[in-house]
């Protein structure tokens, strides 16, 4: 089984994984989302658990690793900082400290939604912007002074 500890930016995430049938360690930088989708897809077919922070733009990530078949586990931030015994953060020490929790199973894991479950709040939350939208308009319309003629 290959563990994943990944720490998820907009524009790229840093890994650090560790096989452990072979003992492979390694870390790299991966950009979104052609790098990282080419390095997942390279590992679909074998049992692959990755444990990210929970930030919020990783959806798309979220669906990719469900199509793949790859455990996708999110962590609380707050929690996996508070377990770092270092002050001083960068990204190569996070996936480090992601991958460590995630090997001595001691990763704090938030429940998700299921993907088609995440999709229709997504379309729930769309649908209730809209009715705000159109509540303000509707009662601005009617403050507005009414002159004659109009």
């Amino acid at each position: 089984m290959m563990i994943i500890g990944c720490d998820f930016h907009p524009r790229f995430q840093q890994i650090a994984f560790i096989d452990r049938e072979t003992g492979e360690y390694g870390e790299r930088r991966l950009n979104h989302p052609e790098e990282a989708e080419q390095f997942y897809r390279e590992l679909a077919g074998r049992p692959v658990r990755i444990g990210a922070e929970a930030t919020g733009n990783f959806r798309w990530f979220r669906r990719l690793m469900e199509e793949l078949g790859h455990e996708f586990l999110l962590g609380d931030a707050t929690t996996i900082r508070a377990a770092c015994p270092r002050r001083q953060k960068t990204d190569r020490r996070d996936a480090k400290h992601i991958l460590n929790m995630l090997v001595e199973d001691r990763f704090p894991v938030v429940w998700q939604p299921s993907v088609e479950n995440d999709h229709l709040r997504q379309l729930l939350l769309h649908r209730c912007r809209l009715a705000r939208m159109r509540t303000r308009i509707k009662t601005s319309w009617t403050r507005w002074p009414r002159t004659k003629g109009y």
